[in-house]
């Protein structure tokens, strides 16, 4: 049985975590703040669908992206150089983590709760959590959100409603001064960006150096 986290238990080692399902670590606690700022320092992170106790991962290997390693296609580079998109960081972060849990396609919906929501929503409030937007005519078109600590960044989810804008937000997202994003997990549409995956011991050694340098966003 994996490990049951009453309100003040501490995390087990990410070593403990299962290899099937890989990286299910704990169940139960809870999404204040310092539950899910503890989590990310230790390079764990949360993801349960509706009708399951909470659930705490940490996957190995780890989906990373390196900012300078980002592929930039050529079709992505003539978007870019259009101007096509206004890019803004923050200015609607509920509303695209609310776009993000949307159906999509056959999906009737994600991962991302009411609850969820709430929870990023305070981490926002406390300036932990950020969104990266791509705005399009006035509206929202695309954009992420995810945790900063320090100079690592925890990409969570991210969405489109017109073609590249999901894109152009993570690009503008690797010019942040942010030196390893976590992806959580193997995407083909990640790795066609620049993803890899990295030994889980590399990415906590990463998280443990890079969460203690202090780092802002730009504009």
């Amino acid at each position: 049985m994996i490990p049951w986290l009453a309100e003040h238990t501490p995390f087990p080692p990410v070593a403990s975590a299962r290899q099937e399902p890989n990286g299910l670590l704990a169940a139960g606690g809870s999404l204040t703040p310092e539950r899910l700022l503890s989590a990310y320092r230790r390079g764990i992170f949360p993801w349960f669908s509706p009708g399951e106790p909470l659930l705490w991962w940490s996957p190995d290997p780890r989906m990373v992206l390196i900012p300078g390693e980002f592929k930039l296609s050529g079709s992505l580079a003539k978007v870019l150089r259009s101007s096509a998109f206004e890019l803004r960081i923050d200015s609607a972060f509920e509303q695209v983590m609310k776009e993000c849990a949307a159906p999509r396609g056959d999906q009737p919906g994600t991962w991302i709760s009411d609850e969820m929501i709430a929870a990023y929503v305070e981490l926002h409030r406390l300036g932990h959590a950020h969104s990266i937007e791509s705005w399009q005519n006035g509206k929202l078109a695309g954009g992420l959100y995810g945790v900063a600590i320090g100079r690592m960044f925890y990409g969570e989810s991210m969405f489109s409603r017109v073609s590249n804008a999901s894109k152009i937000a993570l690009h503008h997202l690797c010019q942040q001064p942010y030196d390893l994003i976590d992806c959580q997990m193997h995407t083909p549409h990640l790795a066609s960006l620049g993803a890899r995956l990295l030994p889980r011991d590399q990415f906590i050694a990463s998280v443990s150096e890079l969460t203690r340098i202090n780092s802002t966003l730009a504009p």
